[in-house]
């Protein structure tokens, strides 16, 4: 009785998602093994140590819930993990590249892959499973799957010129870091609703909704993103606290800041941005002043009220079968605003 009242929301979530989370990784190992069967072994190195180091699946995850709470049961014929984990891939490919632009040398608390194997194999490890999910949306989705797919992988390049036009914008509108998150971080997640929809015979309304609910989540992902940087632990986090900051981003909590500040902390707050050497020691400053114009608390109220709303509008889903799916999206948006790495 002790251990069964010492059971979290979270230790549900992850006992009900354990079942799915296995078997795409499994469908992951089975995959990569046979496509890279006869390549160099540097490239099953790179890819096995920069796709199993770690990671949530909540991508791949996403587009079986989607497609199962729009009616899709296996019927031994198709299958929808291997469509799935084309979103990992992608998200892979992402984050390989991500650590080379950035010159990151950490990713999950370990070295990244750039610098473990150097910045040219991580480069061709990004490419090569960003051509595998291609092919796999689109020889397992069809057409329509793959237009979604490419208007997302799009949008997140687009989404990153956008962030490197703003990167010295000290003046952000909540507009454009939205516009911007948008396209980085919510469209692909976006696009794992709609496409697990699509595989499950959704309308189009079920398929919106699902889209709304996956650009929602993705939003709250990165304002909670954006917290921890300021907020977070190391230890759980896997990354420096502070890190945006001393590069200089505009995130949420900060832009809120600016928008409520006095205008001397307006003042003091750019003076801190806009000079290199002043962020080296200004993040507690920072964070005092973020903290005193409510940037910290605003933030998560925006990310809550996302959240809020995207659930929501999963209330057209009806039926008793639609019950179990439906908690479980409920449970990991409520996961993402509660998470500490």
């Amino acid at each position: 009785m002790a251990d069964a009242a010492m059971t979290t929301p979270k230790d549900e979530l992850m006992v009900a998602i354990a079942p799915d989370v296995a078997k795409i990784e499994q469908s992951m190992r089975e995959d990569l093994q046979e496509v890279t069967t006869g390549s160099d072994p540097l490239l099953s190195e790179v890819l096995e140590y920069g796709i199993f180091n770690g990671g949530k699946r909540l991508r791949p995850l996403l587009l079986v819930l989607a497609a199962r709470l729009c009616g899709f049961r296996s019927d031994g014929k198709r299958d929808i993990y291997k469509l799935a984990i084309a979103f990992e891939y992608l998200h892979g490919a992402t984050l390989f590249h991500d650590d080379v632009i950035d010159r990151a040398d950490m990713r999950r608390g370990k070295p990244s892959v750039n610098k473990k194997f150097g910045v040219v194999a991580a480069i061709l490890g990004g490419d090569f499973l960003h051509s595998r999910s291609m092919f796999l949306v689109g020889a397992l989705g069809g057409i329509d799957a793959l237009k979604i797919f490419c208007q997302a992988t799009n949008a997140m390049v687009d989404g990153e010129f956008l962030q490197l036009r703003n990167a010295q914008n000290y003046n952000l509108s909540e507009d454009d870091y939205f516009a911007a998150v948008k396209g980085k971080t919510a469209l692909l997640i976006a696009a794992t609703c709609e496409i697990g929809a699509l595989a499950g015979g959704a309308t189009t309304i079920q398929q919106h909704a699902l889209a709304e609910y996956g650009i929602g989540l993705g939003t709250a992902f990165q304002i909670i993103d954006d917290l921890l940087d300021y907020q977070g632990e190391t230890v759980q986090t896997g990354k420096a606290v502070g890190n945006d900051f001393q590069e200089g981003k505009m995130t949420l909590p900060l832009i809120l800041a600016l928008s409520s500040a006095s205008a001397e902390d307006k003042a003091r707050l750019l003076f801190l941005l806009e000079n290199e050497s002043a962020r080296q020691d200004g993040f507690s400053e920072v964070y005092g002043l973020i903290e005193k114009y409510d940037g910290f608390s605003s933030s998560r109220k925006r990310a809550e009220s996302i959240v809020a709303k995207v659930v929501a509008g999963l209330r057209l889903f009806s039926g008793e079968e639609c019950r179990p799916v439906l908690s479980v999206l409920n449970a990991l948006a409520q996961y993402v605003l509660a998470r500490k790495k």
